[in-house]
Parts: C-alpha cells; structure tokens; sequence
C-alpha cells in the first residue's frame, strides 16, 4: 500500500554522534557538557542582572554575583548527591566514593534544586534576606539554565526517549541500533526551559506576592517533567515503578506540584489579607 510504503522510507533524523569533548589541549578535555553548564550560569547572570534593574524588583545588581556562587555550588553539589541517591542508591551504598567521581556523569535536576534550596538558606542566612525573597528572584533565572543542560544531554546523546515513528524521532547511536526516537532531551529543553522561561518573565514583569513565582515555577515544571515522562525512557538501573509507565521523575514531581500550589495558595491568601482594602475593612 502507498500509505504504508511512505511510512517505511520515512526520512530519519540521524544524531551527528557529536564527540563529547569539544576542545582537547593535550591531556585536557572541554567537555560539551560542561560548557553548557557554563553557558547556563553566564544566562543566569545575564538575565538577573537585568531582573534586578526592574523596577518593582529590589536588589541590587552587584548582589546577582553573590547568588550565582552559591548557586553554582548548590546544583553541582546537590546534582550529584541527589541523582546517586535518587538513582543510584544500591551502587553508592557498594560504593560511596561513588558520589565523588563527577567525571562519571550523572546528575540530578531534583537533587540540584534541593542543592539550590539549601545555598538559598545560607545566602538569605548570611545576608539577612527573607528566604523567599530569594527564591523568587532566582526562580525567574533558574530555566536557561535547564535549557542549556538539556541540550548538553542532547550532545551526549543520553537520557533518549522511546521509539517512534514521528518525522522528528532521532536515532541515538548510544541506544544501539537503528531506532527512531523521541528526542525527549529537546522536549525538556523546549518545555522546561524557553516555555517556563517564558512563563516567569512574564508573570514577573509585574509585583506579586511573595511566594506566588516560587509556585508557579515549581507546578510549571513539575507538570512539564511529568508529560515528557512519558515518551522518556528511564534510568536503565531503575525502570519502571509502577503500572509499566510511573517513573521516579514523575514520582519526584508530584511533591513539586503539591508544593507549588501551596505556595500559590499561601500568597494570594496572604496577599488579600494585607491589601489595603481589608486593612480599611479593619
């Protein structure tokens, strides 16, 4: 039939089988991966930069210097530990200096974001800054920087997703074999990153109540995760959790959703209770 016979030659998008390492100086090795790091980081500071000359945002700009440091140390830190307990956890129990071979790879966005959480806790501790303050402020910066780690996962050719017969489905050499497939790191860097960048920037350009970008960053990313989930393939060492289709991503976003919306419920409820108008009320 014409129909299937179009289906069978449709055209594949071939991964480029990039080398992992963009520069070599002798024994020294650039990793793509890294640069993307890097790459996020510079975003970050660029964009807070211009956050912070907004002018319903107060802090200073010499301050975004200040954040970025304790951020830095927040995700690698936090990265690593969370995706060898969240991931790895028999292999580290074997193994503990597991958590110390960064070279390895593995990295883990739910345990950078704890990371980050703590770094937050000791800059608005060091600083005298409400915590949320913070978290507000940094929530904005925080998607070019999944962005740009998406793609570093895209480069690597790692995190794939599942089979499929879409024009766009890649064929990951990593995975073995000529198989078309979700490029699900693509997926994230679109939705996670420019989509929820988008979102916030623009929730942001007006004042909102303490709280309220902390939430929608949290239930924003959390229900994104969640759908790629679906058309990733997990972690090989863990698999499936449940039903042949619950991953540990999607388990480790329902805390995010439900703290997201209580953030959001806890702003605007606070929010109403100080307006101007329920003060005259008073």
């Amino acid at each position: 039939m014409p129909g299937s016979e179009a289906r069978h030659y449709a055209p594949m998008l071939i991964h480029s089988n990039i080398d992992p390492v963009a520069i070599r100086l002798g024994p020294l090795a650039v990793h793509w991966y890294g640069l993307m790091y890097l790459l996020g980081f510079y975003g970050f500071w660029k964009l807070g930069a211009r956050r912070a000359r907004m002018p319903h945002v107060v802090w200073p700009v010499q301050r975004v210097s200040d954040l970025l440091f304790y951020g830095v140390l927040g995700v690698i830190i936090g990265g690593r530990v969370g995706y060898t307990l969240f991931y790895n956890l028999p292999r580290f129990l074997a193994d503990p200096l597991l958590v110390l071979r960064l070279w390895e790879g593995g990295m883990s966005f739910h345990g950078g974001l704890l990371g980050v959480i703590a770094s937050m806790l000791v800059f608005a501790r060091r600083h005298g800054i409400e915590f949320f303050e913070i978290a507000d402020f940094t929530a904005v910066l925080v998607p070019f920087g999944l962005f740009t780690g998406r793609v570093g996962n895209f480069i690597n050719g790692e995190l794939w997703g599942k089979p499929t017969e879409l024009p766009w489905g890649v064929v990951f050499r990593t995975a073995g074999g000529a198989v078309r497939r979700h490029p699900s790191q693509l997926y994230e860097a679109l939705l996670e990153g420019l989509v929820l960048l988008a979102i916030l920037w623009w929730f942001g350009r007006t004042p909102r109540p303490r709280m309220a970008i902390s939430g929608v960053f949290l239930l924003c990313y959390a229900v994104f995760r969640f759908m790629v989930e679906f058309v990733r393939l997990p972690d090989a060492q863990i698999g499936y959790l449940a039903w042949g289709w619950v991953t540990e991503g999607q388990i480790l976003c329902v805390p995010m959703f439900a703290g997201g919306g209580l953030l959001l419920s806890l702003a605007y409820k606070k929010n109403r209770q100080q307006s101007p108008a329920t003060q005259r009320a008073r």
